[in-house]
């Protein structure tokens, strides 16, 4: 019987198989100038593509999913909410290095809230993917906003690229940093001060 992961795993690459993406992966290691077949190599390929299924899950997930369930009884909070220095891996799509960083997310909820762990798993929802942080970086805002429907939304997002650090300029000790608002965060100065400060951290 097929489950409903490896239903949304066909559907993403119908005509990829498990030993195709091993081979795949010999490829790579004799144009590396390896053999594939010597005893330290012989179960990368197959452990290589149990690492992309873990690094690259979110495809198999809708992020929007986690925020659906909302609770109401707050006792009418509409104060800023922020979940500070979420950490996650994602991956330059333009040469599938890592990305490693830490993500902030905050919102100003109307007359709903979410579970603070939804938003940590919408973050990681879109970076177990391919990825450019810019894009990230709006898509968690995005996506927040669209399910939640807040007053507004902010997320930063700080992070390393081994794409820079390991190969072409082997920069060390940079980090980038982006940020989208949306709403209240964007349209008024005071609140967008506002989260920044408490990502900062308080006094």
């Amino acid at each position: 019987m097929t489950n409903k992961k490896t239903a949304k795993t066909n559907a993403l690459a119908p005509t990829v198989t498990q030993q195709q993406a091993e081979e795949a992966i010999r490829t790579l290691l004799r144009w590396s100038g390896e053999d594939p077949e010597r005893e330290g190599l012989r179960d990368t390929p197959k452990r290589v593509v149990r690492a992309y299924r873990d690094w690259f899950s979110g495809y198999l997930s809708d992020p929007a999913d986690y925020l659906r369930r909302t609770f109401e009884e707050v006792e009418g909070y509409d104060e800023m909410i922020v979940l500070r220095d979420i950490e996650f891996e994602s991956h330059c799509e333009h040469h599938m290095a890592p990305i490693i960083g830490r993500a902030h997310v905050g919102y100003l909820p109307t007359n709903k809230v979410v579970g603070i762990s939804k938003l940590a798993r919408v973050v990681d929802g879109y970076a177990r993917r391919f990825q450019v942080q810019e894009k990230l970086t709006a898509q968690i805002a995005r996506c927040i906003d669209e399910v939640l429907k807040p007053r507004g939304v902010g997320v930063v997002i700080d992070a390393v690229h081994q794409c820079m650090t390991t190969r072409g300029v082997h920069k060390r000790g940079v980090s980038m940093v982006t940020s989208k608002m949306l709403g209240d965060f964007r349209e008024d100065a005071r609140t967008r001060a506002e989260f920044l400060r408490f990502i900062d951290g308080m006094e």
